[in-house]
């Protein structure tokens, strides 16, 4: 059975443009695609905006520097706050987001009884998606 897991946090967006603002971000977890979050930001007069990112990363951003390229995320002090930052590049620009740690791990840890990490891609998986392709059911099922 395959579920999903939503959440949802709010975090500090600051741009490229030096505005900055208090968002409410939906966090969705799929066991279909255990290896991935979905971010969805809700921007104060426009569209929603969703981000795919890697659980691990997430993850491993919340002690370390994690991610290359278009993801990056880090933790991050500030005052007696435990935050981690989360940058997010595109051509369009750059955006940080700065969420609290606390709020992250725990859903990641719920997650993590979902699909413990380090299984995202099981045997039990690869056989579920081949049957699926077989059989042309659709992969978010």
């Amino acid at each position: 059975m395959n579920s999903t897991l939503r959440g949802q946090i709010t975090m500090e967006l600051a741009t490229t443009a030096g505005l900055s603002y208090q968002i409410p971000v939906r966090l969705a977890f799929h066991q279909a695609t255990s290896w991935a979050i979905e971010l969805t930001f809700f921007l104060p007069g426009d569209e929603p905006v969703q981000w795919t990112v890697s659980r691990e990363l997430l993850l491993d951003g919340l002690s370390t520097v994690a991610g290359e390229g278009d993801v990056r995320v880090r933790p991050l002090e500030w005052e007696d706050d435990d935050l981690v930052a989360i940058t997010l590049r595109s051509p369009e620009g750059e955006a940080e987001l700065i969420a609290p740690l606390t709020a992250l791990h725990a859903y990641l840890l719920r997650t993590d009884m979902m699909t413990p990490f380090g299984e995202e891609f099981s045997d039990e998986w690869l056989d579920r998606g081949i049957t699926r392709l077989l059989t042309g059911a659709e992969l978010h099922n």
